[in-house]
């Protein structure tokens, strides 16, 4: 195949852990004989300083070009009292909205290797295998009326959250999609008891369900899932949730996997003409400026980002295999990162990118 991909490092250790991402994309693809077409770009901090936007003109056309973009992370504290639209964040939802990417796929593993790491007793963690789906482009983050107004006593905020029935079946029908590959149980999140917006969602997704007689189909509010995460995580496989409260569960989720730094997630929209399906890939965790440049990154949440591209971009299963099972290879041996290796001699940013393409 010929992979025309966009590379936006972003801001801290996201061009550390993009660069042994790409590192590991290089190797895997070069093993099985593809092409890869590769162009950088500038989202985030980077780009308010060299553009003055979070999200370029520029950018825009070349995420719209691309069969699929690898993003690093972005933010940087220097902008925390920034207006919304000068936040290197901005450019995040910029991308996915100019992309159409609708949801979210967030996988959460726990391994084997790594149930130490976890600050969870081991036979709670041990089996997590979940997916959470995320729906990406509507909710709260995106609706409107939103801001701030007033002055003094009389200052007021308001954001609206609102979701059609469209979008709401699209997303619905990517995780039943998914749920048929996987143990075939869908878990929908939502708080139908106080929203009408969540009423709304829970009778959409009942209908939908419909069409999908294999899969089993439950319920949970949204509190009772962010317990449940913690006492009971086995009992999840594929998570179906709006956008905010995707956010926050997914973030929670971390946990189960040791690290942050572990977990990858791919955003996919509409499929192309080509047959591909447009996809942004990213790891969950933030830019970390507070390490930044040392060398002491975690990749591996950027690495099986390359790993879901392969997969479900460019339906390239084996070569995401291959490095799925590098990566466990290397956690196997210890040879990872300060995060998950708090005491002795952890390895570098760097070390672990070498290792995992020794292990492919």
């Amino acid at each position: 195949m010929n992979l025309n991909i966009l590379v936006l490092p972003g801001d801290g250790i996201g061009t550390e852990v993009t660069r042994e991402a790409i590192r590991v994309l290089r190797h895997v693809t070069d093993k099985y004989h593809h092409s890869v077409k590769l162009t950088e770009g500038l989202l985030g901090g980077i780009a308010i300083h060299k553009t003055g936007s979070p999200f370029p003109p520029a950018t825009v056309e070349l995420a719209v070009k691309a069969d699929a973009t690898l993003l690093g992370a972005v933010g940087l504290p220097e902008f925390d009292e920034a207006p919304p639209e000068k936040r290197p964040e901005r450019g995040l939802l910029g991308i996915r909205k100019a992309m159409g990417v609708f949801a979210n796929l967030r996988p959460v593993r726990a391994y084997k290797s790594l149930l130490d790491s976890s600050p969870l007793k081991n036979d709670l963690v041990e089996g997590t295998d979940m997916i959470i789906v995320r729906e990406l482009t509507g909710g709260i983050y995106y609706g409107t009326p939103r801001g701030i107004s007033g002055q003094g006593p009389d200052t007021r905020a308001v954001n609206t959250m609102t979701y059609t029935r469209a979008e709401i079946e699209r997303v619905t029908h990517m995780a039943f999609h998914l749920a048929r590959g996987r143990k075939k149980k869908v878990t929908s999140v939502d708080k139908s008891n106080v929203l009408e917006n969540s009423q709304l969602w829970r009778q959409v997704v009942v209908e939908v369900a419909r069409e999908y007689p294999d899969v089993t189909l439950d319920h949970i509010l949204v509190d009772n899932c962010a317990m449940q995460l913690i006492l009971n995580p086995k009992r999840f496989d594929v998570v179906l949730t709006e956008n905010m409260f995707g956010d926050i569960l997914s973030d929670e989720a971390a946990v189960l996997a040791g690290s942050i730094g572990m977990l990858p997630s791919a955003s996919i929209g509409e499929r192309k003409s080509s047959g591909v399906w447009v996809g942004l890939y990213e790891p969950v965790h933030g830019s970390a400026p507070d390490i930044a440049g040392q060398n002491k990154a975690n990749p591996l949440g950027a690495i099986m980002s390359v790993a879901a591209m392969l997969e479900y971009s460019f339906g390239l299963k084996k070569e995401a295999e291959a490095v799925g099972v590098a990566v466990e290879a290397v956690l196997a041996t210890g040879r990872v990162t300060a995060d998950l290796h708090p005491t002795g001699a952890p390895a570098t940013t760097e070390q672990v990118g070498e290792a995992v393409c020794a292990g492919i």
